[in-house]
């Protein structure tokens, strides 16, 4: 059967930036029904790859090619409402006929007035207001750049199964990965202005990532194992370091089955003393309730008889939609606004940071030294710890040569990077991050949960991020809106498994009872199968060797004379220890996926 042919394309694509060569003889193709997810580190030319897709910029060399009548959608990351009095007006711009029921179906969806002036909108109605016009304008081909910034978990939920549903081609740019493992059924890499190209799905582009630095490696063996180690670095940044050891693995599990069964005993056998006083509790928020008076007088319920208890090294997250009252209840467990009745107590001794995402904390006329030393010297002091600046550095994937940077010349990620290293650099045991992930790219991200994973203070963290939140926190407070705060042990999957059915309208209950009773569904079974439970018994041990077996491959490799004494053992040894990674990655990932799998089944969810 003859290939689909492309709706539009670019062949040997060429654009250079300055002296910069972002990226030369790339080959795209988007047909209809193509799910693909566009992936690469920030400022390897994406989005710019995209505007070349959408027409807007103008190749140096190669050409672009689009069929004949086709529409291309583009979602803009800053969209440009002049000419457009109402977000209705801007939104029925992209109408291909005269539907404006299609406008304002799409409007309701994304909870958006139409009436609303466009010069008003803030960062994330614009953003929702961009995706209306793309939805309604009915394209054969739809990119996409960043298309999650600052919408809630409600719209990018909207947003996913409209997108499913979506029959034309569709190229996605997106940091969240829960985003893109649902919708992107084939994978583009600009790496280094090269494109690789695969029909695998996004779920499995780290592994299918691991197998190209595999083969890369096997190349660089030939060179001086210095430049070796270096190109990996820059290469793969913390992209190694992704995976997990079996500690924090364990101790992730541990802390959410702590917090679980913290929440079934009830508070009071936690309400110690000792503990108290060596600053054990940081937050306790009993029968909290707040609510606010709107501009039409009416009373907005925040929260009403909320209740939970945070202790030294709990990582929350908080999760709702826009306006529910996120934002309030953080500032309540903060003690920052008092609430209208019930009692918040805070732990001693609390040193608190707090993330700012709007990165006002940075000086754009200082150097990267300045804003790491403000006091001058070499050490930045960690925990307790001095480490040197180039060392401290590297850790936030910055190289030493960039020490006298300024920081108004970085990059956005940089810039993020920056202020993550800033932050830690600071005394705390307390962590407030409120959206932290915004305009993140994969690199900031993976950087960001690895460092809060060993973070060992309090977190508090409001994030639309589903990963993200799977990732690192123990429990969930969820803001449903209409004053309904709850918690619940575990990310945001296990808020999905444990949260009550919502109350069914009064139209929907009449039709569930007048309709036949179905027949029961079987009881799930109580416990995992017998080849299930002999591999979950079996998966510690296999854990513990692969462990040996790693430390004892990185021992070789760090002799530094191994390369020059014996290439082919230098080389073997690498492969090996590559392989000895993927093998205990996969058998972490299989002990986890059985432990959660059990505790379901003994409680009967």
């Amino acid at each position: 059967m003859a290939p689909t042919p492309p709706i539009v394309a670019l062949k040997n694509a060429h654009i250079t930036l300055g002296a910069t060569i972002l990226f030369e003889g790339v080959d795209v193709a988007i047909g209809r029904g193509d799910k693909i997810a566009l992936v690469g580190r920030n400022g390897s030319g994406k989005s710019t790859l995209l505007k070349a897709l959408a027409g807007v910029v103008d190749l140096d060399k190669g050409e672009r090619y689009i069929q004949p009548g086709a529409r291309i959608g583009y979602l803009h990351q800053e969209p440009d409402f002049s000419g457009h009095a109402t977000v209705a007006d801007f939104v029925s711009a992209g109408l291909v006929e005269d539907a404006p029921y299609r406008v304002q179906a799409v409007l309701d969806e994304l909870n958006l007035p139409g009436v609303r002036a466009a010069a008003t909108l803030s960062g994330g109605e614009a953003r929702r207001a961009a995706i209306a016009q793309a939805l309604v304008s009915d394209p054969d081909v739809l990119l996409m750049d960043e298309p999650t910034n600052h919408l809630d978990l409600p719209t990018i939920e909207y947003l996913e199964k409209a997108l499913q549903a979506f029959r034309g081609g569709l190229l996605l740019i997106s940091h969240d990965r829960a985003f893109l493992n649902n919708l992107a059924r084939k994978t583009m890499w600009l790496d280094r202005g090269t494109m690789r190209e695969t029909e695998r799905p996004f779920a499995e582009f780290e592994a299918w990532r691991d197998e190209v630095f595999a083969a890369e490696d096997l190349a660089y063996a030939k060179l001086d194992r210095k430049i070796a180690v270096e190109m990996k670095w820059l290469r793969e940044g913390i992209s190694a370091r992704r995976t997990r050891n079996m500690g924090r693995v364990r101790a992730l599990h541990g802390l959410r089955k702590e917090r679980a069964d913290r929440n079934r005993q009830g508070q009071v056998k936690l309400a110690v003393s000792d503990a108290e006083n060596s600053g054990r509790l940081v937050i306790e928020a009993t029968h909290v309730a707040k609510s606010f008076q709107d501009a039409e007088g009416n009373a907005r319920i925040i929260a009403r008889d909320f209740s939970t208890r945070i202790l030294r090294g709990d990582r929350v997250g908080l999760i709702g939609p826009n306006g529910a009252g996120k934002t309030t209840i953080l500032k309540m467990l903060m003690g920052e606004l008092a609430p209208d009745s019930g009692t918040i107590r805070l732990g001693t001794n609390l040193e608190t940071v707090v993330f700012d995402q709007r990165r006002a904390q940075l000086d754009p006329n200082q150097t990267i030294r300045q804003v790491l030393l403000p006091f001058g010297g070499d050490s930045v002091v960690v925990g307790g710890t001095p480490r040197h600046v180039a060392s401290y550095m590297r850790d936030f994937l910055f190289d030493a040569g960039m020490l006298e940077q300024p920081t108004r010349a970085l990059s956005g990620g940089e810039r993020n990077r920056l202020l993550l290293a800033k932050l830690f650099a600071q005394p705390s045991n307390l962590m407030v991050l409120d959206e932290p992930t915004n305009d993140l790219d994969m690199d900031t991200l993976d950087l960001l949960e690895e460092v809060l994973s060993d973070y060992p203070g309090t977190l508090l963290l409001v994030s639309h991020d589903r990963d993200f939140l799977d990732r690192l926190v123990t429990s969930t407070i969820a803001v449903e809106g209409d004053g309904v705060v709850a918690e619940y042990a575990g990310g945001y999957s296990d808020y999905l498994v444990q949260r009550p059915a919502r109350t069914p309208t009064a139209g929907a209950a009449a039709k569930t009872a007048d309709a036949p009773k179905a027949a029961e569904a079987p009881k799930a079974k109580r416990k995992l199968g017998y080849k299930e439970q002999r591999e979950l018994d079996q998966l510690p041990a296999l854990m513990d060797k692969l462990g040996d077996q790693v430390k004892k491959l990185e021992a070789k490799l760090a002799d530094a004379n191994l390369y020059a004494r014996d290439p082919a053992a230098f080389q073997k040894t690498s492969s090996d220890l590559d392989k000895a990674h993927q093998d205990l990655a996969t058998a972490e990932e299989r002990w986890l996926e059985l432990e959660a799998l059990k505790e379901e089944l003994e409680s009967g969810a």
